[in-house]
This record gives structure tokens, C-alpha cells and sequence, in this order.
């Protein structure tokens, strides 16, 4: 028997119709020593609801908070931070991402209370100094389940339910019985704690999933997994990672997912903003990516603005 999992907490929708999201990871800030600005995602065509800022990692010594390899307030962040302050003015949410392939953040907040208060602490205050509208729990190392919901409720205990708490699972963590990454069972959690969860960035690339097809998402759905928690991850540029999709096939699947129940499709995600590319305009800047998923993904925004044309 399938189990039956919780529905999307209705706190996290409020009154508001369900709205598929795009959104963007953002962790290479500087590219060729140049900085890679993200306002171009400003204009209405690109349509994105949300972007993630990666990666922060909780060093070994408490207090020791980095963004990437500097800390979140180096003066080198500062052009970032404020751009994100103008994305925020114009109603795009803005997440940072915790953890990821380096490994260790999870470790450090999962044990003993004073260990898990030690490094809480320093962590809450970066949320606060950069501030972010959630955060994205990228757990790709081993985390108790205890660990994980004490970490989501500590962070709805201080930041208040319009905090965004998002989880960047890989495909095969929303399946039964395949293995991942991250250590706890997803199936557990969302029992327990799903609705202090907004959505899943689930990663359909490196080998845990494929965007050549919906057989993957189908997987997922069969499940008991609600479409509206589950958005689709890709990588946006060959180099990024394996199981890069050209166009025409990604806009198929994806139109195709879609298709099988659109008030209720979760969105997509793009790792990561600052080389995405297109296959039908390669020359085009990476807020192009953006706009395609618009066109397949949240077609009335471009309506609305030919509309106002």
C-alpha cells in the first residue's frame, strides 16, 4: 500500500491561488573576476517567484558562518545583499541555502542540545543581517530525523510562520524504498512535520533523476506526494552537472507535468543563475533560461503583459 501523505499546509498557501514557481539558485557570485548581477531577473517576462542564495556552510568552530568560502558579510557581499534587497521590493522571496555538497553544517546541528544551540545561534543572526525570506535545507549528508524537525522548528520559532522552509532532496528521496542522500526519510518527515514545509527542490539531474521523460516525477506522484510540494530541479547549462536537457525536450516534459494537473504544478528550479543557457538563444544572457521557463511554466505572466502591450 502507497502511503498517504499529509496535504500542503494550508499556512504556507494562505487565501492565495496556488502560482508555480521558477526559481533560481544563485552561488556563483563573481565570475572572471567580474560580479554577476542578478537584477536582470527584475524584468516581468522572466517570471521568477524566488531565488536561492548558495551556499552557506557552518565552519567547524562555532560562530564561523561563510558564504561559499567568505564570510556572509565580507565586504565583497555587499553588492549581492543589496541587490536582493531591490528583488525583495518587487516581490520575489529570497531564500539562502544551507549546506550542500560540502558537508559538515548538518553534523554540527544535529546531537546534543548545547551543540545544536552553538552553532543555531550564529546561523540565526546571518538569516537576520541577510534578510532572508526562508531557508533551503540542501541536506546531502547523513542528519537525523530528530535533528532535521528540531532545526525546522527552531527556524518557525524564531522567524515566524511567513517564513519559507524549503528542502532540496534528490528525486529518488521522494521515492519508497530508493536510496539518497540526506540520511532521514522524507516520507517520515512529511508525516511529521510537512506542514512547516513549503516545497521540495527535488533534484532530477546527476544521475537521481531524468528530465528526458516524466516517468521519474510520475514515480514520485504515485507515491502520495502532493505536486504543489514538488519542484522540478534541472541543471541550466551542460557544465553544472550531469543530465543537462536541451530545450525542446525540457519544455516538453515539463509542459507535459504541467498538463496532468496544472492548478497544481510545483514549479521548476534552476541550478544555478549565473551561466544558464538556452539551446535556441545560447547567446542571450542567463536571464533568458528564465524567461523559457515562463513561457512553459507560468504563461500568464507573458499573457498579462501583452495584454498590457
Amino acid at each position: 500500500m502507497l502511503p498517504v501523505l499529509p496535504s500542503t499546509d494550508p499556512s504556507s498557501t494562505s487565501s492565495q491561488p496556488h502560482q508555480s514557481r521558477i526559481i533560481c539558485y544563485h552561488q556563483t557570485h563573481y565570475h572572471n573576476g567580474k560580479f554577476v548581477s542578478i537584477l536582470p531577473l527584475l524584468a516581468p517576462e522572466c517570471g521568477v517567484t524566488h531565488i536561492i542564495i548558495a551556499a552557506i556552510h557552518l565552519n567547524a568552530s562555532p560562530g564561523d558562518v561563510t558564504l561559499n568560502d567568505d564570510p556572509y558579510n565580507a565586504p565583497k557581499n555587499e553588492p549581492l545583499w543589496k541587490e536582493c534587497r531591490q528583488l525583495q521590493a518587487s516581490g520575489v522571496k529570497i531564500l539562502g541555502m544551507l549546506g550542500g555538497a560540502a558537508k559538515g553544517s548538518y553534523a554540527r546541528l544535529d546531537g546534543p542540545t548545547d551543540r545544536f544551540e552553538a552553532f543555531y545561534g550564529p546561523l540565526k543572526e546571518m538569516i537576520k543581517y541577510a534578510e532572508l525570506d526562508g531557508l533551503d535545507l540542501d541536506v546531502e549528508e547523513q542528519m537525523s530525523l530528530p535533528g532535521v524537525i528540531r532545526l525546522i522548528d527552531q527556524l518557525k520559532q524564531d522567524f515566524g510562520r511567513e517564513f519559507i522552509i524549503t528542502l532540496a532532496p534528490v528525486a529518488t528521496g521522494l521515492q519508497l524504498f530508493r536510496p539518497h542522500l540526506s540520511g532521514f526519510s522524507y516520507f517520515e518527515l512529511e508525516k511529521a512535520f510537512g506542514k512547516h514545509i513549503s516545497w521540495y527542490n527535488t533534484q532530477f539531474y546527476c544521475g537521481w533523476g531524468n528530465m528526458n521523460n516524466i516517468a521519474d516525477y510520475e514515480k514520485i506522484l504515485m507515491c502520495g506526494w502532493d505536486p504543489k510540494k514538488v519542484v522540478i530541479g534541472v541543471v541550466t547549462n551542460p557544465g553544472n552537472g550531469a543530465g543537462w536537457v536541451p530545450d525542446d525536450v525540457l519544455c516538453d516534459t515539463l509542459s507535459e507535468m504541467r498538463d496532468k494537473d496544472p492548478e497544481s504544478f510545483g514549479g521548476v528550479m534552476g541550478w544555478e543563475y549565473f551561466n544558464s543557457m538556452t539551446t535556441s538563444n545560447p547567446e542571450d544572457g542567463p536571464w533568458a533560461w528564465s524567461r523559457l521557463m515562463t513561457l512553459i511554466v507560468r504563461p500568464q505572466v507573458l499573457e498579462g503583459l501583452d495584454t498590457q502591450g
